[in-house]
């Protein structure tokens, strides 16, 4: 994989100056044209940093650059693990039920919300009992949406400041993968949104280490997972998770979005929007020599 273009849009956010130091906000639009065995693919990126300068002998030079925005930025959450329910309870073989309603003004359903892909009625309406299996993941649906989105906000949910994991289950629900609602945030997989200030999503849908103790639980119905040994066993529409210090604790969720000729998949995320990304992250701020990866393979049915 070599390197054949690269080319930096930058816009001004943000400028201040005083008598001997200044900064300045960037936003940076970072596009790179690679190739590999006659194909060629390009990778976008956009990220924020902060330009430092001070006035020494009466010109400006720059002193230090900050990135305002890594994949490894806290998340707003912390999450209570000490005790194996609030993730999987090993007395269940079926997720936690009921499943929510979106429509329903009163009485939660038991229900699954299927994602857009299960059938063609819509996003609130797709409706069917839990026991129904066979609901397909339709790979190039969750890859359409996450290329549609990889660099927008989608009115229809909420915006979060660290917003990998957030993005990465609205592709895998844009994929059919249907919501399990238990209307506890410890549990399930499911986002209802923000009422009276009040958030309404799962930890799993919106926290990254959420999301990986989800995928890595077994079960029999709803969304699943499969670890794989290694990047080259994926496929559209999986997901890498990243543990960028090897404590066990994974920060940052990515989806598959394409391959490179001998195999290795390219990423779409967000919190840094990035489309077409090489998988490994080398090139981040957040990456370091201790970075351990987790890969799932997301069940082919639902």
């Amino acid at each position: 994989m070599k390197p054949v273009r690269s080319e930096i849009r930058a816009r001004l956010l943000r400028k201040s100056e005083r008598k001997n130091d200044g900064e300045c906000d960037l936003q940076l639009h970072l596009i790179r044209s690679y190739e590999q065995d006659g194909v060629s693919w390009q990778e976008e990126r956009v990220e924020l940093e902060r330009i430092h300068f001070v006035r020494t002998g009466g010109k400006w030079r720059i002193d230090r650059i900050d990135p305002l925005v890594t994949e490894r930025s806290a998340e707003a959450w912390t999450i209570d693990e000490s005790g194996p329910e609030a993730w999987w309870d090993p007395k269940a073989s079926i997720p936690s039920i009921p499943y929510i309603n979106p429509t329903a003004a009163t009485k939660f359903k038991s229900k699954v919300l299927a994602g857009p892909s299960a059938g063609a009625i819509g996003w609130g309406d797709s409706w069917s009992d839990w026991t129904r299996r066979g609901i397909p993941y339709r790979r190039e649906s969750a890859v359409a949406y996450a290329e549609k989105w990889w660099n927008e906000l989608n009115p229809a949910y909420v915006d979060m400041e660290v917003n990998c994991t957030n993005y990465v289950s609205q592709c895998i629900f844009a994929g059919g993968a249907p919501m399990n609602y238990t209307g506890k945030r410890e549990s399930g997989w499911w986002y209802k949104g923000r009422t009276n200030g009040q958030e309404l999503w799962s930890y799993s849908w919106a926290v990254a280490n959420g999301l990986q103790h989800y995928l890595r639980q077994p079960r029999s119905a709803g969304l699943r997972a499969e670890a794989m040994d290694s990047p080259l066993d994926l496929m559209l529409g999986d997901v890498i998770c990243y543990d960028w210090d090897g404590s066990g604790r994974f920060q940052h969720n990515t989806i598959v979005t394409a391959f490179t000729p001998d195999g290795m998949p390219l990423v779409n995320a967000n919190t840094v929007s990035s489309r077409r990304r090489y998988w490994d992250y080398r090139d981040s701020y957040a990456w370091t020599e201790r970075t351990r990866y987790r890969f799932y393979h997301i069940a082919d049915e639902f």
